[in-house]
């Protein structure tokens, strides 16, 4: 930051950024990413979005359950790792607490395509296949389960909830431990101040980021039930951080 000439500086234009050295304020382009109105807005939609979906998750699994609840939860549970990117980015680096931190729109074409995919599948196998074979009279209601397949859901359900909360922690714990350190982009350049972060959770995990989202993505189609997504998920998602990894 360049001096101002005054011996006592502004207080009001070191509050809004550079100055000149005649005390006029530095004319830079705005940055619309940084934009109060614009993240206010992404965080609202997303907690509306988190805020309804986990209503009608719960509404949803009242007697007799409805399996469409398994997608208003992944939607939940979407809404929330969107929320907290951005959350925990604000918190621990804040030069980087742009509308980019959100991840809405810069994870790329397959990203979206497979999350529509796991919406697909979901409700396909849990709504339409069923309701197709109840017609022809060869599959019980779902309210009407025998009792081993009760435990067999309730335990891959359990498994599905394990993954996504220990994923979620696990990426989490991550961004705060590396504070102005962490960035969701790729750096080929070490810039000024980077350090290698070895303390907390990079105690134990060389890459803790790429280990959670891992873990909570398989999570989540667990929980949906999708066994096509989730085999999609294993490959795509380990081939993703496979060549980010070895691109560092």
């Amino acid at each position: 930051m360049m001096e101002s000439a005054s011996s006592t500086p502004s207080p009001v234009l070191q509050d809004y950024g550079p100055i000149n050295t005649d005390g006029s304020p530095v004319i830079t382009a705005f940055d619309f990413r940084k934009s109060h109105s614009a993240v206010a807005i992404r965080a609202f939609l997303l907690g509306l979005a988190f805020g309804g979906s986990l209503t009608f998750t719960l509404f949803l699994t009242q007697r007799p359950p409805n399996p469409l609840w398994r997608a208003s939860c992944f939607l939940a549970s979407l809404s929330a790792f969107h929320f907290l990117e951005f959350y925990i980015t604000a918190l621990y680096n804040a030069p980087a607490a742009t509308t980019s931190a959100f991840l809405l729109s810069g994870n790329g074409y397959a990203y979206n395509v497979a999350h529509t995919l796991a919406f697909v599948e979901c409700i396909f196998r849990n709504y339409v296949a069923p309701l197709c074979s109840l017609k022809q009279g060869s599959l019980r209601p779902l309210d009407a389960l025998l009792p081993a397949q009760e435990k067999a859901m309730t335990v891959w359900l359990t498994v599905g909830f394990v993954m996504l909360l220990v994923g979620q922690a696990t990426r989490s714990l991550a961004m705060m431990h590396a504070g102005t350190n962490f960035n969701h982009l790729v750096q080929f350049r070490k810039k000024e101040g980077h350090v290698l972060v070895t303390n907390g959770i990079y105690r134990w995990l060389r890459h803790p980021s790429y280990f959670g989202f891992f873990w909570w993505g398989l999570g989540t189609q667990v929980i949906m039930g999708n066994m096509i997504c989730l085999l999609g998920y294993v490959f795509v998602l380990w081939r993703f951080f496979k060549h980010r990894i070895e691109s560092k």
